[in-house]
């Protein structure tokens, strides 16, 4: 990997950690929940200290506009429920990536994921490398000689780096078949069932053996779910057409980070940005 990558930052992976790792009771200075926005803004800080990529990009979800993942398979992800005060800061922190000097992904009919994709395919084209930050697991299927992920562990404070060894240690399938195997296993978080009575080990060993489910369906396993199974995949990949804003490197804009944490009433962050400017 090269000493300067491109960062991909979860951005909605992340502020789940960061909503549920600081006291809700952290306000801005109106008055409004701010625990997203301080952790958010306090991850950013740890990841470029720790890994001093060329530039950073965060990238987001848009909760209010249904993506083709949700209109091709309606049971996609139903029955998630975010706290208001969650919801609320979500539409904040892009606008506070962009004052802290980071770009910010986020469309209508995206999801953070085709971001991450659409970022580390673009990136190793010029020959660049990148990292990808974020608790989904699903990023693996992005892990190449030239892209690895960092899982967070304790904030950002604590991480594992994924590279394709790890890929395969975990799940027992290469980065490339890992759509392969969301899509024979299931995915809970998303609400993909997968195939009728196959568990992550039984779907590895079957692309041990046959390499894709293509094959598998090919040899004319899992007849009755074919379809099914095609669409599941296809839900589980990861788009890299994702429209991107301009990438080039950067340092942080740490003044004027500083600047908006003080307009917003966060003090305290804002003389932790002070001291960085």
């Amino acid at each position: 990997m090269s000493a300067r990558p491109l960062l991909v930052v979860d951005g909605d992976s992340l502020a789940h950690r960061a909503f549920h790792g600081l006291p809700k009771t952290t306000r801005d200075g109106a008055g409004r929940p701010a625990n997203t926005l301080v952790g958010i803004a306090n991850m950013l800080i740890t990841l470029w200290d720790a890994t001093s990529p060329r530039a950073i990009l965060t990238c987001w979800d848009t909760l209010t506009t249904p993506t083709y993942r949700h209109e091709a398979f309606p049971d996609y992800q139903s029955g998630r429920e975010f706290d208001p005060a969650l919801v609320e800061q979500l539409d904040r922190l892009p606008g506070l990536s962009e004052n802290f000097g980071f770009p910010a992904a986020k469309a209508d009919g995206y999801e953070a994921d085709d971001f991450l994709a659409a970022a580390c395919a673009t990136e190793t084209a010029h020959g660049g490398t990148a990292t990808v930050v974020t608790s989904d697991r699903d990023a693996f299927q992005l892990v190449s000689d030239a892209v690895d992920v960092l899982l967070p562990r304790r904030g950002v404070v604590e991480v594992e780096r994924v590279g394709p060894a790890e890929v395969v240690e975990r799940y027992g399938v290469e980065p490339s078949q890992v759509v392969d195997f969301i899509a024979l296993r299931g995915d809970p978080s998303d609400r993909i069932p997968g195939a009728k009575g196959i568990g992550p080990v039984r779907a590895a060993a079957l692309l041990q053996e046959h390499r894709s489910l293509d094959q598998i369906l090919a040899e004319g396993r899992f007849a009755a779910e074919a379809d099914a199974l095609r669409l599941y995949r296809d839900i589980a990949t990861m788009r890299a057409d994702a429209p991107l804003p301009p990438l080039p490197g950067s340092t942080p804009s740490w003044s004027r980070a500083a600047t908006w944490a003080r307009d917003a009433g966060l003090e305290s962050l804002a003389k932790r940005l002070d001291i960085r400017a």
